[in-house]
């Protein structure tokens, strides 16, 4: 591996003659599978070369390396301490992935919100059947509320009070919307309730969380015409594997309403060609399937023979940039709906994937759907949700309304 990065021979052997000589080729060709550019690792070659030689200098086996060593050999050099750095960081997790180095001993967080955390975590997982986005999401409001209330002093439970929610409470209201807040009220009063019945309080301080009430149909959803949709999905440079992976991408959010979470997780398996069908593992734990429409396949085939990355994860889409690994959630495909929204110039109120979902349901009601099939479409779990998109189509609620009265009762 190292005779494809330099030509000279005299240093590719002093590069193999270092301490970690024995291991800087197969080091290279981990690089390679990660996705690193021939430049990065030649660059980290060589830079684990003079680790190696600091190593060497100070009387150090190769088995003593790790944070605190590399942290004292960054120390100790004077120029590219950033880079020394990362390539130290790196080479030291190849050798542990080999078992050259031991590994990292695991110190568990033994903090009193974390222990706290950990087992209201237990509970909606174990008692309740929490649903795993739901579970994420309530534990972290918990961790906030605990560390905003307690500090990092000892979590005396006992002295929670409903005014303590409260003011929390009042406070994320300022710059968190209506639907934000009405999530953090959920999560405290579980956690709450969660508390009592567990004796850790005297009382049970739910019936004192109170949110101000709002219409669920009191906005009207951001979206995008067609002709702006379209103009997203051609701004895709179909000449780059990022260009295409992004169209693939869009082409699921925008046909098939797709939402982030469920694009982050989509496997190679839940595409099925010979039946055509895609399944989607959507909210709550539910499994559906939906028609693999000819645009999105073709996008997707495109994508999957040409650029996605060979890995052992089945997972569909992946980064771009080393290392390449697969996209963890929702918030990776929301950035590539927004970098889209602005290479086109457009300029929505709101740019998160969630903007092409409201977009394919504007337009289904404006072509005259009903509000079932928009709910069918879009997987919504109960029949109310979809009622938002009736305030969308003016020009057909202008065709019912009766013309407004003039002064002395003209028209």
């Amino acid at each position: 591996m190292l005779d494809s990065l330099f030509k000279s021979g005299v240093a590719v052997r002093r590069l193999r003659s270092g301490l970690f000589g024995p291991w800087l080729d197969s080091f290279v060709g981990w690089m390679a599978d990660l996705g690193y550019s021939r430049l990065t690792r030649r660059t980290h070659s060589v830079l684990a070369a003079d680790l190696g030689a600091w190593m060497a200098e100070h009387n150090r086996v190769v088995s003593a390396l790790d944070e605190s060593a590399i942290s004292a050999y960054v120390d100790g050099r004077k120029s590219r301490r950033e880079h020394r750095g990362q390539a130290a960081h790196n080479f030291l997790k190849y050798l542990r992935a080999e078992g050259v180095v031991p590994s990292r001993p695991h110190k568990p967080d033994r903090s009193p919100i974390t222990v706290c955390a950990k087992r209201y975590e237990d509970h909606l997982r174990r008692e309740r059947g929490t649903c795993e986005g739901t579970v994420q999401g309530y534990v972290a409001v918990v961790r906030r509320f605990l560390r905003h209330r307690f500090g990092r002093g000892p979590v005396k439970l006992r002295r929670l009070e409903a005014e303590d929610i409260q003011t929390y409470m009042l406070d994320q209201a300022r710059t968190a919307s209506p639907r934000s807040v009405g999530n953090l009220a959920s999560a405290l009063r579980s956690f709450s309730r969660f508390l009592f019945a567990r004796g850790e309080t005297a009382s049970d301080l739910s019936g004192g969380i109170i949110v101000p009430k709002a219409t669920r149909i009191s906005g009207i959803p951001s979206c995008l015409s067609a002709g702006e949709v379209d103009k997203l999905l051609d701004a895709c440079d179909l000449k780059t594997p990022v260009g295409r992976r992004d169209r693939a991408i869009l082409l699921l959010l925008a046909r098939l309403a797709l939402r982030a979470r469920e694009v982050s997780r989509l496997e190679l398996g839940d595409i099925r060609w010979r039946s055509g069908e895609i399944v989607v593992r959507g909210k709550g734990n539910t499994v559906d399937r939906l028609p693999l429409l000819e645009e999105v396949g073709k996008a997707l085939a495109t994508y999957l023979v040409k650029d996605r990355p060979k890995s052992s994860s089945r997972r569909v889409f992946f980064r771009s940039l080393a290392p390449l690994r697969p996209f963890q959630g929702g918030a990776a495909i929301g950035s590539v709906v927004r970098r889209a929204v602005q290479r086109t110039g457009l300029n929505p109120p709101v740019r998160g994937a969630h903007l092409l979902r409201h977009s394919l349901a504007t337009r289904m009601i404006r072509e005259g759907a009903s509000l079932a099939e928009i709910g069918e479409v879009l997987r919504h779990h109960s029949p109310g949700t979809a009622e938002i998109y009736a305030k969308v189509d003016f020009d057909a609620l202008r065709t019912i309304a009766p013309a407004w009265p003039l002064a002395g009762g003209g028209r």
